[in-house]
């Protein structure tokens, strides 16, 4: 099961709804990242109790660790992570950027060396496909590969070549498990027997010439979803705008609209007014490790001095766990003392803000005020700016 609608739009920004096998959700939508099968410092009631929606799993990751055979075995991804709701699964086109020095690439797949035990490890469109439906999520992602800012024209055309030809190898692939799984289910079912949407994933670099034809050709497999890749590699903010300027006349108003690694908030803010549904990033939990809370009038450093004396919250207008029974002093003497419970308590500061902020994203356009409120949003949180970035 799988469906989206758009209930709502103020310009080009979109209010919608997600209905998958494990649940519905509002968009737009902020997914943390649950890379190895884990949210790193919260539990999954906790992360339900802040407001999270969705989450994040790697196929790469967990492909390495536990294994997917393995993953099946104890249940899928959503009793290996003890989440109730809806998963999405990265295909490992990702690692094919940041494992650069450790892979090899051609049109056939990609061959990696562990980064775990250095075992050589061979993933084709194919065999991320089957690696997902061990798993078990509810929306799956191509392999794809992703260039870096830093690539040339030929090399990124390259990429959006290879990538449209590994979607369309992805799509037969999935088409295919979908019919498998209409004859298992005339017999007993497992709890990774959902029926998956699989999401094609846009390149192109900056190059709009080339976002076009990839969007063009993805749209022609009629995918329940598409993802926006290649951006938040290294390229600048403006860069990043300009390329998302273009996709709502790229892609189709049905279905939803994926923006991969993008987490800064002023750039989810930009991302929805310029029609984007869903995103991902590792930002909340890795800055909560260090010690760094949003804030809805910027971002907090517990670690610094500043903080040593202060009984306040995190954030004021924050309602968590963690702005309800410590303040800053109290969370800067946990991790002055190494303690674990000072990145716990961060994490769902952070997730929570992130849930509350889109939760707020949402309510705007209902309302038809985004615009200005993204305004005023961004000028508070990025005091240094005229608001004006968005």
């Amino acid at each position: 099961m799988f469906v989206f609608n758009v209930v709502q739009t103020e310009g080009k920004a979109r209010r919608g709804t997600m209905v998958t096998s494990h649940g519905r959700v509002e968009t737009p939508v902020f997914m943390p990242v649950g890379t190895a099968g884990s949210v790193k410092g919260i539990t999954p009631d906790q992360l339900a109790a802040g407001g999270s929606q969705m989450i994040l799993a790697n196929t790469y990751h967990l492909m390495l660790r536990p294994g997917a055979e393995t993953v099946e075995r104890l249940g899928g991804v959503h009793s290996l992570m003890g989440w109730r709701g809806p998963i999405l699964t990265d295909s490992g086109g990702y690692q094919v950027f940041s494992l650069a020095h450790m892979r090899k690439i051609n049109d056939e797949g990609v061959r990696f060396q562990s980064h775990i035990d250095g075992a050589e490890v061979y993933l084709t469109p194919e065999r991320t496909v089957e690696i997902q439906r061990l798993l078990g999520a509810d929306v799956i992602m191509q392999l794809d590969e992703c260039p870096p800012a830093t690539a040339t024209r030929d090399e990124v055309a390259n990429a959006v070549k290879r990538s449209l030809a590994w979607a369309k190898r992805c799509k037969e692939a999935w088409s295919s498990s979908i019919r498998n799984l209409a004859y298992r289910q005339a017999g007993p079912k497992s709890e990774t027997q959902n029926q998956q949407a699989l999401f094609g994933i846009q390149q192109g670099g900056l190059f709009a010439d080339l976002r076009r034809r990839s969007a063009g050709e993805l749209i022609e497999l009629d995918l329940p979803g598409y993802a926006i890749g290649g951006l938040s590699v290294g390229e600048s903010r403006d860069g990043m705008y300009g390329i998302l300027d273009d996709i709502d006349e790229l892609f189709p108003e049905d279905k939803p609209r994926y923006l991969m690694g993008v987490g800064e908030p002023r750039d989810i803010l930009a991302a929805v007014l310029r029609g984007v549904d869903m995103f991902d990033c590792v930002l909340p939990t890795r800055n909560g490790r260090n010690a760094q809370g949003f804030t809805w009038s910027g971002r907090v450093r517990l670690r610094n001095a500043a903080c040593a004396l202060d009984t306040g919250p995190i954030d004021e207008h924050c309602h968590c766990y963690a702005c309800r029974n410590f303040s800053r002093g109290t969370i800067r003497h946990l991790f002055q003392a190494d303690e674990m419970l000072g990145p716990i308590l961060v994490t769902i500061h952070n997730l929570h803000f992130f849930a509350d902020f889109l939760a707020a994203i949402r309510q705007a356009i209902t309302d038809g005020d985004l615009a200005s409120r993204a305004k005023k949003w961004t000028t508070e949180m990025y005091p240094d700016t005229d608001g004006e970035e968005g």
